[in-house]
């Protein structure tokens, strides 16, 4: 049975490789609605350029944790329990943790979607730009003369290659339902990440 391959990535155009003709779909249950939900992020649907929107929901949900983990966490230094580097690990760590949790949904609600939809990798599914952008802003610094300019680059280099997708993204994409989706723009977050690593590094000697 041939499928067809889509992407919600605007600069890689969908690919045909057949026509997938099945029998009338059932009535949508509750778990398909969450799955499209999760997976579509409210901006799945939008006509043009969902892969961007999705990384602006990215950004959104990034910018929401952060605030409430550094509020947490320097809330709890103001009773003496920890200093500015505990703050910022704490802050990473809670990051990493939230991250996780939306890859791991983003995987089973994108594999759900496309049994769904009955093609590869749909684009309306933006989950995976979510984590992915989120990702890459990860390593944006607390100082706001620094942050502002190392957001920026963070959004631009997460996009840049999750339309490249260097080594080994184009090989993880290939995996099987979810896990190909979700798979590709994490690497382009990690790459994205260690560029705004090495840019915040080149910025102390200038």
């Amino acid at each position: 049975m041939s499928t067809i391959k889509e992407s919600s990535d605007e600069l890689n155009p969908p690919v045909v490789s057949g026509i997938n003709i099945g029998p009338s779909r059932p009535a949508r249950t509750t778990k398909d609605y969450l799955a499209l939900t999760i997976a579509t992020c409210g901006v799945g649907y939008l006509p043009l350029a969902p892969g961007t929107w999705g990384s602006l929901v990215g950004i959104g949900l990034y910018a929401g944790v952060r605030g409430l983990a550094m509020k947490v966490f320097f809330d709890g230094s103001a009773g003496g329990n920890f200093n500015l580097l505990h703050i910022y690990y704490g802050v990473i760590a809670f990051e990493l943790v939230v991250v996780s949790a939306v890859a791991l949904a983003g995987i089973w609600a994108a594999s759900h979607v496309e049994r769904l939809s009955a093609r590869k990798d749909p684009g309306k599914v933006v989950i995976d730009e979510v984590a992915g952008q989120f990702i890459a802003f990860i390593p944006v610094p607390f100082v706001l003369e620094t942050a502002w300019w190392t957001a920026i680059l963070a959004f631009i280099l997460f996009r840049f290659f999750d339309i490249v997708k260097p080594y080994p993204a184009r090989r993880l994409e290939s995996l099987p339902g979810g896990l190909g989706i979700m798979a590709d723009d994490v690497v382009a977050g990690v790459y994205a990440a260690l560029g705004v690593m090495l840019a915040v590094c080149a910025s102390w000697f200038v």
